[in-house]
Order: C-alpha cells, then sequence, then structure tokens
C-alpha cells in the first residue's frame, strides 16, 4: 500500500482560494474571518496540536483579493512561517487587556475597501473559535460594516475533495478496514467494551493510522440501544452483538465507518437486521451518481429500510460528507437535496430500530466520480461475523 506524501503543494492552497475569493466575489464580501483549527489549516497548511489548548485565540483573514493573513500568538509564529503565508502579525498571548482583538480589528478595517462586508461562519455545523466578549466588541467597533453568513460558501469549496485529499482519505479508509479485517482474529467474549476498543486503536496504530480520536462502540443481547457512547467496562458475553465504530486519521483527513460482530451465537432478528443494513448501503452505493442528491442516496437507503422492517431511526440521517472532520456537510436526508459532483466523499450510514429498544447501524465511505461511485473503506462481510 503506497503512502500518500503528507501536506501539499502550494498550487493546492491558491486552488482552494481562488475558488473562496470567486464566492466571495459573488457574494460581495471584503473578507472572511476564520478562527477554527480545520478552516485555518484547510487555507494555510498550519497544523497544529496547540489547538487543544482553549488559551489563546487564532485568527486567519481571507481578503476579496490576495494571500491569507494571519493575526496569531507569537507561539505559534515560526510554525505559520513554515507555511505558503507570509503576512503574519502577531502578540503575546495570552493577554487578558488585548488577546490580538485590537491587531484583527485593525487589519479587517485595512480590507473593507469596496462593499464594507466582513464574512464569518454563522450557520449550521460552523462553530467560532474565540472569546464571545472580544466577538462582541469588535462587532461594536465595526460601524457601518455588514457581517454575513460565510459558512455556505466556505463549506461549498471543501465539498468536492482534490485527487491528493482524497488519496489521503483513501488511505486512511483501507489502513482501517485492514483493521477491522484483523480485528476478528483479536475480539474476545468475556473482555469489556473497553478491552477490545483498546486493543483495536492499538492495532489501528501499528498499521499506520496518525490517531484514533473517535473510537465508539455498543453491546448487548440481539443488539446495542447507542452508537454514540462506549466504549464501557461492560463485559462482552456470549450472544451479544458488538458495533464499533471508529474516526480515524491520516495527515488530518478522516475515515468514519463501523462494523458489526455477533459472540458465539446470535438471533435470526438480528442476522436478517444487519442483511438489511447492509442491502441498504448497496442501494445508497448505486444512487450516488453525479447529478443525483443526497436526498435521492437517502430515499433509496430509506426504502430499503422500512420494506426491511424498520420501527423508526435515533440518527437522524442516513450518512454524511467526510474529509478534515469526521462528520462535513452535507447530510444523506429526505429534505437535504445536494447534487453530488465528482470529488465529493460520503459516508453511507444506514441504521434502524430491529427490535424494541435495539439498533443496527452499518456504515461504509464512498467517493463520487464521473464513472459512477468507487468504495473507499473495504466492503464489510455480507453476513453478520459471528466470533466463536
Amino acid at each position: 500500500m503506497s503512502i500518500p506524501k503528507r501536506g501539499f503543494e502550494v498550487s493546492e492552497y491558491e486552488n482552494r482560494l481562488n475558488k473562496i475569493q470567486k464566492h466571495m466575489f459573488e457574494s460581495k464580501m471584503d473578507a472572511i474571518l476564520l478562527t477554527t483549527q480545520v478552516d485555518i489549516e484547510y487555507y494555510t497548511g498550519f497544523k497544529s496540536q496547540f489547538f487543544q489548548s482553549p488559551t489563546r485565540p487564532w485568527y486567519v483573514l481571507i481578503p476579496g483579493n490576495g494571500k491569507p493573513k494571519a493575526i496569531i500568538p507569537t507561539i505559534g509564529e515560526s510554525g505559520m512561517r513554515g507555511t505558503w503565508i507570509d503576512d503574519i502579525q502577531t502578540w503575546t498571548s495570552p493577554n487578558p487587556e488585548d488577546d490580538g482583538i485590537s491587531l484583527l480589528l485593525q487589519t479587517i478595517k485595512s480590507l473593507m475597501s469596496k462593499h464594507k462586508c466582513l464574512g464569518v461562519p454563522k450557520t449550521l455545523e460552523s462553530t467560532l473559535r474565540m472569546p464571545l466578549d472580544d466577538y462582541e466588541y469588535l462587532i461594536k467597533s465595526l460601524v457601518g460594516i455588514e457581517i454575513k453568513d460565510a459558512n455556505k460558501i466556505l463549506r461549498k469549496v471543501r465539498f468536492v475533495k482534490s485527487p491528493s485529499e482524497i488519496a489521503k482519505i483513501r488511505h486512511i479508509c483501507q489502513i482501517t478496514s485492514q483493521g477491522f479485517i484483523d480485528l476478528e482474529g483479536f475480539l474476545s467474549a468475556g473482555d469489556s467494551e473497553q478491552e477490545n476498543c483498546r486493543r483495536f486503536k492499538q492495532h489501528l496504530l501499528s498499521l499506520g493510522v496518525d490517531d484514533s480520536p473517535y473510537i465508539v462502540s455498543g453491546s448487548g443481547k440481539d443488539g446495542y440501544g447507542s452508537i454514540i457512547m462506549g466504549p464501557t467496562d461492560k463485559l462482552i458475553e456470549e450472544g451479544d452483538l458488538f458495533i464499533i465504530d471508529t474516526g480515524s486519521v491520516f495527515d488530518s483527513y478522516y475515515c468514519d465507518f463501523d462494523r458489526n460482530y455477533a459472540f458465539g451465537h446470535i438471533s435470526e432478528e438480528s442476522k436478517s437486521a444487519y442483511r438489511v443494513a447492509f442491502d441498504a448501503t448497496e442501494a445508497g452505493f448505486k444512487a450516488a451518481q453525479v447529478g443525483n442528491t443526497t436526498s435521492d442516496i437517502f430515499n433509496a437507503m430509506n426504502d430499503v429500510l422500512q420494506k426491511g422492517g424498520a420501527l423508526g431511526s435515533t440518527v437522524g440521517r442516513l450518512g454524511h460528507g467526510l474529509g478534515m472532520q469526521l462528520t462535513e456537510w452535507p447530510s444523506n436526508t429526505a429534505t437535504d437535496n445536494t447534487v453530488l459532483e465528482p470529488g465529493v466523499v460520503l459516508t453511507l450510514e444506514p441504521g434502524m430500530e430491529f427490535l424494541p429498544g435495539k439498533e443496527m447501524v452499518h456504515e461504509e465511505n464512498i467517493v463520487i466520480t464521473d464513472d459512477g461511485p468507487e468504495w473507499l473503506s473495504i466492503r464489510a462481510a455480507e453476513e453478520l461475523p459471528i466470533i466463536q
């Protein structure tokens, strides 16, 4: 398995910048304010685990013309100078009296030349990573400046992945798929969810993932009731159905899929539900064509689930976008209706309640191409694996 080159060529960032600036021109925005780790890394290449610390704010401004401008704590200056960004202003942080807000305000004002409009991510699935007091002060100080939502155009740029991005996602999907294949050999009844998941994570690291920050599990006789809570100290028993869902990472790009396992024996209802979820995934895959929509994918999967006896679903959607975040826009729902394009990466995640309080969820990762969808994860077994 060839390992993709880490990082990107400068041309990748130039293409991203060109795309967002075209949208900014159409939306009549002079600048966009970025504050989150993912947005800043996407446009600058600045990669740091230091975002785990909530102490310091970080700012990048995308102007209507020219390269992004960084306004960051001094501690990050050397790292930012290793990127393609050359306009870097710094301050010594933390500084409770003025934690970079005056520098940020001054720079924003200098960019308000044509439309007097600043874009800020504001709508669903966006986050503001700065003190609310500072944000309120900033908006109050930008007299005569219109504040528009930038989230819709930011997510539109990230929606279609470049070949280099897809290569990284494919790589992490293949590594994790192999981890799931190997997992059948060292899952063990009598051990806890925690112990089984810990072995899985250690194995994934040995295979070459950078990290597995998201590993959840659930288990119970013939089914599980939640797919977001564990792993817990509950011991796996004969007759249990066990799910592991992971978001593992390679060079900032995620996979996100799960696998189900039974121990010793399992009910016919569980076997049947597994097959329904498998068939629903196949239906979603066939519907994932250029020009179709996320709602077409949802309807194809949901039709199989309903015919297969689904009592309901607690998830709210049947998959989503995937990239530098575990879940990205859009969502596979009945009303999303996002048109699919080549280069879009999605999860297919049909799930249903098949008995009262018992869930069955299955997930795979795919990429949309002109020639049809392509599996990024190695397809799960057609029948529910039973660990003896």
